[in-house]
């Protein structure tokens, strides 16, 4: 029987692990969707790695939630969530990155991840690569709706998908054609 995954707080010690884990997920999950040349960049294990040093260390990120998930002592899995950039959303944290070596798919990793980022009660908001139906599924099972925002960078499609908290939507006005009882 595998043992159970593990989700906990990332440290700047872990900065190279979540390195890997980003790259290989890139290249499992979006060959043919990103530039080979973006994805086959020797340098880009590096450049991840110092991502994530900065995103671990430095104050300007300090809000941001930056979870890794392991399964026997190895990291296969990494989250990161925290507040969105632009101001008067009417989401209060945005979801930057999930990602799950394929290997470990299925096992539950991804949701401990989301969970441990993102609490259930958040209004939340974030881009998923289009087409990654895997994704959009598992993104749509934990309550996120692709609103119809549509963002073209570097060749790469993406919709925007947010999950509204109750409270949030209690507050919006009725849809046309929707009436109160």
């Amino acid at each position: 029987m595998d043992n159970p995954v593990k989700v906990r707080r990332a440290r700047v010690e872990d900065a190279a692990e979540m390195a890997r884990v980003n790259v290989l997920s890139w290249r499992e999950t979006y060959r043919g969707v990103m530039a080979d040349s973006v994805l086959d960049d020797p340098g880009l294990p590096a450049a991840r790695e110092r991502f994530w040093t900065v995103a671990l260390s430095d104050e300007r990120y300090r809000a941001n939630r930056v979870a890794v998930a392991e399964r026997d002592g190895e990291v296969i899995g990494i989250a990161m969530a925290g507040p969105p950039q632009s101001p008067g959303l009417q989401w209060g944290t945005h979801l930057y990155v999930l990602y799950v070596v394929a290997a470990a798919h299925g096992t539950g990793a991804g949701a401990a991840l989301l969970d441990a980022v993102v609490g259930p009660d958040d209004s939340a908001a974030l881009w998923v690569a289009d087409p990654n139906p895997r994704a959009q599924a598992f993104y749509r099972k934990h309550g996120f709706v692709a609103d119809g925002t549509v963002n073209v960078e570097d060749g790469v499609r993406e919709l925007r998908m947010v999950r509204l908290a109750a409270a949030d939507l209690s507050s919006q006005p009725p849809k046309r054609g929707e009436g109160t009882a």
